[in-house]
This record gives structure tokens, C-alpha cells and sequence, in this order.
């Protein structure tokens, strides 16, 4: 069999286990799985096979893409664990699952999904704000369905517990293809690895 080319970057996603109501949010999953395939890049994800995530680890693998999927165990003895990535690594838990992902990762991006996509994307846009890392940081509003998130993060900043520059961070929207390619156009050579021992 040919080898598989070397991915020239590799992306986190951050997305529901669950489809959400609105076909668009497939959609958008399928459009970012295949969008990162096309374009030679590597899908780092959280390793479900449920909802978006398997819908956009599929998309990802039939555009040639490598996934990485990295779960919990107790996720797996669930039957969460989508078994035919191109990598599946099994963690015991969820700071291993979150570190390994960061790491693996040259940007990452949100999708539509619930609390666990909310911690994961504030998470890895917290660390980029303390310059733990220096990788570009997403936020796909398919459907309008971070529309309101938005409005309420610049409503931190009109109070006063946010700034402009924090908000600079994120490349913001709805678009799939023009956030990618604003994504994988920021991202820097030399910010590849995160440095965890700080965090």
C-alpha cells in the first residue's frame, strides 16, 4: 500500500456528540472534515463516533485526511470510540484527553456543540490568551449558532472584563472554508509544541 503523505498541519476540532437540530451543523462538519482532507492537513479530535464528531471524523477520512481520535477510556467501554481512525489513542482521563489534543494540534476550531465543546474551546482560547501556546484559535458559527455567544463575549468587553485584544484572538465565522483558511494562514512555525508545564 502507498504511504500516507505527511500532513502539513493538523487541527483540533472541538464539536458535539450529538447531531444538534439543525442540518446545518452537519453540514459544517462534513464541510470542515473534508476541507482539512482536501487541503493536506491532519484532524485531531476527541475519538466519538456519535453526532458531529462522526460525522466529521468521516468526512476527514474519506478526504484522505489522518485522524487522530483521543478518548477516555470509560468513553470506550461505552461504545463511544470511533475504532477506524487513523489513530486511537485511549487515555484514563479527561486532562490527558485535552493535553494530548493540544499537542497534537497546530490551530483549533469549534464547532456547534454543548458544554463539553464550551470548556474545550474556553480552555484553549485561555491558554492562547496567557501565551501558553501561540496557535490560532476558531470559532464556526454555522447556523447562527454562536451568534448570541458572540454578542454576550463583546458584552464583556463593554463591561470591562474583557479587551479588544482578547477578542483579536479568535478568528470568528460562518463560513467553513474562510475560517480554515484564515486558520491554517495563521499559524507559526515556531508554535507547534504547547508548553504544559506551566498550565
Amino acid at each position: 500500500m502507498p504511504s500516507t503523505p505527511t500532513p502539513t498541519f493538523s487541527i483540533c476540532v472541538y464539536c458535539g456528540s450529538r447531531p444538534g437540530t439543525d442540518p446545518a451543523f452537519a453540514a459544517a462538519a462534513t464541510r470542515v472534515g473534508r476541507w482539512i482532507g482536501e487541503h493536506g492537513g491532519q484532524l485531531v479530535y476527541g475519538g466519538g463516533n456519535n453526532g458531529l464528531m462522526g460525522v466529521l471524523a468521516d468526512a476527514a477520512l474519506a478526504a484522505g485526511a489522518p485522524v487522530v481520535g483521543i478518548i477516555p477510556r470509560s468513553m470506550v467501554e461505552r461504545e463511544w470510540a470511533k475504532r477506524d481512525c487513523t489513530e486511537l489513542h485511549v487515555v484514563e482521563n479527561m486532562h490527558e484527553r485535552k493535553s494530548m489534543m493540544a499537542e497534537r494540534a497546530d490551530a483549533f476550531l469549534a464547532l456547534p456543540g454543548g458544554i463539553g465543546t464550551f470548556e474545550e474551546f474556553f480552555e484553549a482560547w485561555t491558554w492562547r490568551q496567557l501565551q501558553f501556546h501561540a496557535k490560532p484559535v476558531g470559532l464556526l458559527d454555522s447556523g447562527g449558532y454562536y451568534e448570541s455567544l458572540v454578542a454576550f463575549l463583546r458584552q464583556g468587553v463593554a463591561h470591562g472584563f474583557m479587551t479588544e485584544a482578547m477578542m483579536d484572538l479568535l478568528t470568528i465565522g460562518s463560513e467553513a472554508d474562510e475560517v480554515l483558511g484564515r486558520l491554517v494562514a495563521g499559524i507559526r512555525p515556531g508554535a507547534q509544541r504547547m508548553d504544559l508545564s506551566q498550565i
